[in-house]
């Protein structure tokens, strides 16, 4: 791969880990805080219905759920610019062949080609991916 196209695809990376810092940051605010008195400010001594505390708790598993989506993706992402510093990047992890510019582009923190990707998703071949 040219060194320009690593260049640009190291830039997308960086910009899109630090999006994803930003809203991981934002839902940990939201999924962390108190109460729902407490969030919106009222300090009335009236009893809260149970359906409202039912739906706090799913709003914050939904959002704790989506934070660890997104630490996922940030590790990928880790991933892809580690491959970047070891010249690697662009290379499928499974095979060594080159991943398309195309599925980068749509996928920066690609580290499969796209046979070798499908390949997994069907549980056929490949290695097993490790927890980076």
């Amino acid at each position: 791969m040219k060194a320009a196209d690593v260049k640009v695809f190291k830039t997308a990376l960086e910009s899109l880990r630090a999006r994803l810092r930003g809203d991981v940051s934002t839902m940990a605010d939201a999924a962390l805080r108190k109460t729902r008195s407490e969030a919106s400010g009222d300090l009335s001594s009236m009893p809260i219905h149970m359906a409202d505390i039912g739906s706090d708790a799913f709003e914050q598993e939904f959002t704790l759920s989506l934070m660890a989506s997104e630490e996922g993706t940030l590790e990928q992402i880790e991933h892809a610019l580690d491959r970047i510093r070891g010249k690697t990047y662009g290379t499928c992890e499974d095979c060594n062949g080159v991943i398309a510019k195309k599925r980068l582009e749509a996928i920066p923190f690609a580290s499969l080609c796209i046979r070798c990707a499908e390949k997994q998703e069907q549980g056929f071949g490949g290695r097993p991916r490790q927890p980076r």
